[in-house]
This record gives structure tokens, C-alpha cells and sequence, in this order.
């Protein structure tokens, strides 16, 4: 086993050197939005009996327990945090380690760099070792920085350090299981969506069972973590599950490993036509055909995202009543009401969320690029720029779609709950307007790739960054000029305000230079 692992100390530092900008970001994002959502519920409930009303409405909502797991220590300050920010800790860190497990195995050999880095003095387990060390430390640091940012807000040392191991602990989980599926399937992608698969199954196995209560939150992974219980009957054992689900995977992924070729699964691909359908015959049916799926699971979860928040609206009207300066977080005054401050906040993060969608999509093209088959399509007779427009294209209609889905979701659930479904076209159209914001951000993307092609960490970062501000700028004072940057501040907060021309014209305007640059500099620079 020693010599299989000839090679690791090498490519622990050619991986860091890789992440030194993207796990950063992944944890900075991350540990923000924990520690300013902890700084915005202690000054919501800095009171005992607000905090009660809190655990009265919020801990019997079947809603609120499907999203946020099971009530445990909402009398507490500390419980309270945990409710409020453990769907954002859980999938973060869990996204964070599939995709970095992913980068660094299955992708590495996708690209033809682990073979060529097989032909030296490198062992057979020494890319999946690396992989798996670089990707447990940063969850393992990540928890450390979600347990500061709760002590940080006021809870209690003991149940943070509790809930800081439970996030490290699915992030272990997390690698391992992608490990795993890295051998098992045929090519990166498949690996990713696979892993992506399974933590979806055990969200939903765990929000089935939290809402009826029953033993099927202990078949996810996410449930051994909340089943620590911070800041009620805190109990560690539960992470040796987690501990020795993560071993396990780890061992198994290894095994898988000596059993299959470099670049192959141990499931193989299924043989495609002899000849390509006409819709592939063209750069525009190729792009459609590699974002079609993506485009529709995108649609299904930020759907859900909206149809989650439109079932929360009858219980943050209960939580107002209990704690009136509770309306302050969503912008609601004497002149906007309530609700529509409510559903105006929705939107935006639902918005928010599809920008992730916008910055991916610009930045396939570049996927392709360094696999080499983008080179083998220009070749064949497709133009750059033609490539270049089917992108575009596929991307601002993708981001139309995706945030019309959050509009759709939304409306619907919100009339399931209030009974009043004349709001649903209302409320699709409000989601609309949030359309040229996320089309800036793709134009970031878009810019990135043509000009800097290197750097697609910085769409990222661009995006994280508005995520933050949105998520907390009504927690969190942050200096106007950050504020500024984000386009989404710009957007008409419908419904809660009325529909502006000028500011969307504008926001327009502005991604269609950012991705005329980006096209520009994409027709005129080397491939790959």
C-alpha cells in the first residue's frame, strides 16, 4: 500500500497551489453567511421570550423542519443560530468537497494529466489520497470558521464546536462518497452528478423523515450531523457514524481504484450513434445538448427554492407578530407591507441563486476547451464566434428559465398557502426583472473567459460576493459602495416597489459589453 501512494506529498502542493483561490472562496462565502446570519438573529431575538415565540412558530412549521431539520434548542440563542443557518453550512460544505474530490480525480484524468503524471514516479492511490487530505482539512477548517462565526454572535463554545464538527463531518462524508462515485462512473461529469444525486436523496430522506419524525433522517448523512444536537442534549456520538461512513467510502474508492483503467469507469459508457442527429451538426445543437440537463436540474432546484419560501409566508407573518423588529430584515415599513417584502426578498435570493447557474454556464466553454474536444468542433467547421453566440444564446435563455422557475414555485406555493393564486403571473413577471442582474453576472463570466481565461475564479468570487450582500445586507452594514457593486441592489424590488425601466435598461446594457468583451477577446486569443 506504501508505494501506492509514492508521489502524495508532490501532489498535495500541486493541489493547493490548484485550490489556493477556490477553497478560499468556498469557506470565506460559506463562514460569512454563517457568521452574519448569527449576528442578524442575535439582534432579532436578544430576548427570552422572543426566542420562545421563535421555537412556538417555527419549530411546529412541517415547512421550516423539511428545510431547516429538526428543532433542537430554539429557546437558545445558539439553537436558534443552528436552525437558521445549517441549510446554508450542510450543502456548502458538501458541494464544496464533491466538487473539489471531482477537480482533482476523475476531471484530472478526463483531461489526460493523471496519465501523463502516471508515467513518472507516482503511485496508483496518490491523486485520490491527495484529493481526499486537501478536501477533509478544508472541511475540517470550514467547521472551525462556522464554530467562530456562532461564538462570534454569542452562542455558546461547547454546542458551536459541536455544530462546527458536524459540518466537518459531512464534508468528510461528502468526499468519500464522491470518491467513490469518481471510480464507479464513466467520466467526471457523471461522477459529479452521481455525488450531486445522493446528497439530494439525503436531503430529501432526512426532511421525510424530520417532519414525521421517524427513523428515516438516521439514512442521511445530513441527519447524522443535526443529530448531534447542539444546544439541546448535545451528544458527539453521532459523528463516529460519519467517521466511519467516510472510512469506509475512502477504503472502497481505494480498492475501486487498482481494478479499472486511467480514464475509464468500472460502468462503461454506453456507445453513441453511428451517426450524430442533425441537431448535433451545428455549434448550436452542441450547446444545447451539453446544458440541457444541467438547465433542467437547475430549474427543478431553484423551483424549490421558490416553492420553500412561498410555503414559509403564513408563519413570517406569526414571526412578526411575536417579534415585530423581525420585519426589519426584510425591508417591510409603514409604506411596503409585510408580505410583499417577504415575497420581494424571495425572489431576490432566488435570483441570487440562479446567478451560480449564469456563471457556470458562461464558463463551460472553457471546460471544453482544456478537454480538448472544443479544438476537434472548430476544426470540423464551426467558427468561434458562432460557438461563441450559441453560448450566449443558451445561457441568457437557460438564466430566463431558472428564474422564472423561482417565480413559478413561488406564486404556487404561495397561493397553496394563502389561497390566493391571482399573484402567481404577478409574481412570475416580478422574477423577470431580476433577469438583467444575473444576466451581468454571465456577462462576468463571459468576460473572464475571453479575457482572462484563467481566472474563472473571479466570476465566482463576483458571484459570492453578491450572494453575501444580498443574503446579509439587511443584517449587516456594509460600506455603501460595496453594496453598489452588486447589481441585484439596482434591480426594482418587485412586488414591494414598482417596476422601473431605467435601472433594467442599464443592467442590460451593461452585460452586453461585458459579454461583447468577453466574445471578442474569446474570437481573437489561443484555444485551451
Amino acid at each position: 500500500m506504501t508505494g501506492t501512494l509514492v508521489g502524495t506529498g508532490s501532489l498535495l502542493r500541486l493541489v493547493l497551489r490548484r485550490d489556493r483561490v477556490r477553497l478560499p472562496v468556498w469557506m470565506a462565502a460559506i463562514s460569512a453567511v454563517v457568521a452574519g446570519s448569527g449576528v442578524a438573529v442575535a439582534q432579532a431575538y436578544p430576548t427570552a421570550a422572543e426566542r420562545a415565540g421563535y421555537a412556538a412558530t417555527m419549530g411546529e412549521s412541517p415547512a421550516t423542519i423539511a428545510l431547516a431539520g429538526p428543532p433542537y434548542g430554539l429557546d437558545t440563542l445558539g439553537g436558534i443560530l443552528v436552525y437558521e443557518t445549517a441549510l446554508t453550512a450542510f450543502l456548502g460544505v458538501a458541494l464544496m468537497a464533491l466538487f473539489a474530490v471531482v477537480r482533482h480525480t476523475r476531471a484530472e484524468e478526463d483531461d489526460g494529466r493523471t496519465e501523463l503524471l502516471r508515467s513518472t514516479v507516482v503511485g496508483v492511490h496518490a491523486h485520490l489520497a491527495a484529493a481526499l487530505v486537501v478536501t477533509v482539512a478544508a472541511s475540517l477548517l470550514l467547521g472551525v470558521l462556522v464554530a467562530g462565526g456562532l461564538i462570534v454572535a454569542g452562542a455558546a463554545v461547547g454546542g458551536s464546536a459541536l455544530f462546527g464538527a458536524a459540518t466537518a463531518a459531512l464534508g468528510a462524508v461528502m468526499a468519500g462518497v464522491t470518491a467513490v462515485c469518481a471510480q464507479v462512473m464513466p467520466g467526471a461529469r457523471a461522477a459529479a452528478g452521481t455525488a450531486g444525486a445522493i446528497l439530494a436523496v439525503a436531503f430529501v430522506l432526512r426532511a421525510i423523515g424530520d417532519v414525521q419524525e421517524s427513523a428515516l433522517s438516521w439514512a442521511s448523512p445530513i441527519g447524522w450531523s443535526q443529530q448531534v444536537r447542539a444546544f439541546d442534549d448535545e451528544r458527539w456520538w453521532p459523528l463516529a457514524i460519519s467517521l466511519v461512513v467516510a472510512v469506509v467510502a475512502t477504503v472502497v474508492a481505494a480498492a475501486l481504484a487498482v481494478r479499472r483503467d486511467v480514464g475509464a469507469g468500472l460502468v462503461a459508457p454506453r456507445p453513441g450513434p453511428a451517426r450524430a442527429p442533425r441537431g448535433l451538426r451545428s455549434a448550436w445543437g452542441v450547446q444545447w445538448r451539453l446544458q440541457r440537463a444541467t438547465i433542467g436540474w437547475w430549474v427543478f432546484g431553484v423551483g424549490l427554492v421558490g416553492v420553500t419560501f412561498g410555503s414559509l409566508s403564513r408563519e413570517v407573518a406569526e414571526m412578526v407578530e411575536q417579534n415585530p423588529t423581525f420585519a426589519e430584515y426584510f425591508g417591510a415599513d409603514a409604506a411596503i407591507g409585510l408580505q410583499e417584502a417577504f415575497l420581494a426578498s424571495a425572489l431576490s435570493i432566488s435570483a441570487l441563486i440562479a446567478a451560480a447557474f449564469a456563471v457556470s454556464s458562461g464558463l463551460r466553454t472553457r471546460s471544453e476547451e482544456t478537454s480538448g474536444r472544443l479544438e476537434m468542433v472548430l476544426a470540423a467547421g464551426a467558427t468561434r464566434r458562432t460557438w461563441a453566440a450559441a453560448s450566449v444564446v443558451v445561457t441568457a435563455l437557460g438564466s430566463v428559465v431558472v428564474v422564472l422557475a423561482a417565480g413559478l414555485g413561488l406564486g404556487v406555493a404561495y397561493g397553496a398557502v394563502t389561497g390566493d393564486y391571482g399573484v402567481v403571473l404577478e409574481l412570475a413577471a416580478s422574477a423577470l426583472v431580476q433577469v438583467p442582474a444575473v444576466w451581468v453576472l454571465a456577462g462576468v463570466a463571459f468576460a473572464v473567459l475571453g479575457l482572462a481565461p484563467r481566472a474563472g475564479a473571479l466570476a465566482w468570487a463576483a458571484a459570492a460576493g453578491c450572494l453575501v450582500v444580498g443574503w446579509l445586507g439587511a443584517a449587516i452594514a456594509f460600506p455603501r459602495v460595496v453594496v453598489e457593486l452588486s447589481p441585484f441592489t439596482h434591480v426594482p424590488a418587485m412586488p414591494a416597489e414598482s417596476f422601473s425601466a431605467t435601472p433594467v435598461v442599464l443592467l442590460v446594457l451593461v452585460a452586453a459589453a461585458l459579454t461583447a468583451a468577453g466574445v471578442a477577446g474569446f474570437t481573437r486569443r489561443d484555444v485551451g
